[in-house]
């Protein structure tokens, strides 16, 4: 590990551009992950060649590791304010791989479920360390553009994730779509070893175990009622109601909590501040609508439209590649017309997005989607890298680890919350539509059969000629389900829309050097 040095925060690092490259490549194998999977879900879910995984199994394997992540950001943001930035993006890059490895070589999906868990304790020490190392390395005049950099290394990996998981789906087996972390996070420890300084918080805060604790108890047991909901097909049953319930309850005795300590991992006090709270709202419900609408959009691209992972993949491109163009190029948008009116029809942008889903069937143009992939993509460009850089700047500059976390934490739990719910919406209708076209099958096989798409594409093929009857009226229910969905998610969308344009500010004066803090150490 180098020596830490200190520098003028002003200035920024010498080296501040070639660290922040580092940073951006350590940070592929995460988000990598995640774009892959979405391509990976459908051949996961296959009982011959993948693991034969429900669809509420697959919405944990998304969510085990979302809800870990979030969970930890925190403690590890605070860990390594404390012990050291860099040290942590080490452990965690580490720890990163070796949970890939044994996600790759799961024999089931309960396996997986935890194997993507340790996944999230590994992605949670390195997304805040990334955040808090820009913030330290960069001067306050070149912060934004250096978050804009790497929200376009962002949309990078999420461009070149969907086509990379097709073409090893399709010339490997599921398991290779984690196998590709380990080599990158290898690349990426030798990298972030020889170039990447160390930095810690002067004053750091204290650790909050109680917190994490029940953070975590109340999130996972609202996702598991949520989730049991979309499987049951009503939320009036015990099994749902007794665990989202109990989850609510946790949850307001951790806000208590977090209110009463003086050390507590997620500060509410500074909701108080409009600013974050604007860009921390707006951030988590975009991320509520794209997540759960990535999910619906998998199944509907590889089974309705019935294209191969590569070529699903390669439809995916068109959302990243916008991301990647217009990320770095949001600041300057925002800095001319201020993040109220950038912000604000950006997010109408991304709710008519999400609405034109709703009017997609199976004669929809390619074409078509793959233009309303870009736009949804350009606009939420012009909303994240503005909303991370206000989120970061809204809090002291030595408490940068923790501000990362809190954002990463409000996108993770939103991400969770809207595989969560609105799979559960698509799993519920889907369910609704699909019973009677299995009324003539036993029941066991009717219970299989209505749980997803996939599993009533498995035993139509099981069947035979008899299964062929039940393809065009599961494709109907689908594409119903999606439609109601995609509603749902435009609708939530519009809220933020009515967020932004309430309290997120208008034009800021740029930050002045009196105003930064004493000189870091990095």
């Amino acid at each position: 590990m180098r020596d830490e040095v200190v520098v003028d925060p002003n200035a920024g690092h010498p080296r501040r551009w070639g660290i922040l490259g580092v940073l951006v490549f350590s940070l592929l194998a995460v988000v990598l992950d995640n774009t892959i999977l979405n391509v990976a879900m459908k051949t996961i879910a296959d009982k011959t060649v993948g693991l034969g995984a429900t669809q509420s199994e697959l919405e944990w394997a998304i969510n085990s590791y979302t809800l870990v992540f979030a969970g930890l950001l925190f403690t590890f943001g605070v860990i390594g304010d404390r012990t050291g930035r860099k040290r942590m993006l080490f452990i965690g890059m580490a720890l990163f791989g070796l949970a890939s490895l044994a996600s790759a070589y799961s024999q089931d999906p309960t396996q997986l479920i935890l194997a993507r868990a340790a996944m999230g304790i590994g992605g949670a020490a390195i997304m805040p360390a990334t955040l808090a190392i820009i913030s330290n390395v960069f001067p306050p005049g070149e912060r934004g553009k250096a978050i804009g950099v790497w929200a376009g290394g962002v949309g990078l990996a999420v461009a070149i994730g969907p086509i990379t998981g097709g073409l090893l789906i399709q010339h490997f087996w599921w398991g290779s779509v984690f196998l590709i972390n380990v080599p990158i996070v290898i690349i990426a420890m030798i990298l972030i070893a020889t170039f990447v300084p160390e930095s810690r918080d002067p004053k750091p805060s204290k650790l909050d175990p109680v917190g994490v604790l029940l953070s975590i108890i109340g999130l996972v047991a609202v996702v598991y009622g949520i989730i049991r909901g979309g499987g049951l097909g009503t939320v009036l049953s015990a099994e749902v109601l007794v665990p989202t319930l109990f989850g609510l309850v946790v949850l307001g005795v951790f806000v208590w909590w977090e209110r009463r300590i003086d050390h507590p991992i997620f500060d509410v006090r500074n909701f108080g501040n409009v600013r974050f709270s604007s860009a921390i709202g707006m951030m988590g419900i975009v991320f509520f609508a794209m997540m759960g609408g990535m999910f619906f959009l998998t199944f509907y691209l590889q089974t309705v439209l019935g294209f191969s992972p590569v070529q699903a993949g390669a439809l995916m491109i068109p959302f990243a590649a916008a991301q990647l163009i217009f990320a770095p190029l949001s600041q300057r948008v925002n800095e001319r017309f201020g993040a109220k009116l950038s912000a604000t029809v950006s997010m109408i942008v991304v709710t008519a997005a999400l609405a034109s889903y709703a009017l997609m069937d199976q004669d929809t143009p390619i074409v078509l989607i793959e233009a309303i992939f870009f736009v949804q993509g350009a606009a939420m460009a012009n909303i994240m890298p503005p909303a991370t850089t206000a989120i970061m700047e809204s809090l002291p500059r030595e408490k940068a680890g923790v501000g990362s976390a809190m954002s990463n934490t409000v996108r993770q739990v939103a991400g969770a919350l809207g595989v969560a719910v609105l799979g559960s919406v698509l799993s519920s209708n889907y369910r609704g539509e699909i019973t009677p076209s299995l009324a003539g099958l036993p029941a066991d096989v009717q219970h299989t059969a209505g749980e997803s798409i996939v599993q009533t594409m498995g035993v139509a093929q099981a069947l035979g000629e008899k299964g062929q009857a039940l393809i065009k009226p599961a494709f109907a229910a689908f594409v119903d389900g999606m439609h109601v969905t995609a509603l749902v998610s435009a609708v939530i969308a519009l809220v933020g829309v009515a967020v932004v344009a309430k309290w997120m500010p208008g034009k800021t004066r740029p930050v002045t050097q009196a105003e930064q803090k004493e000189p870091a150490v990095v």
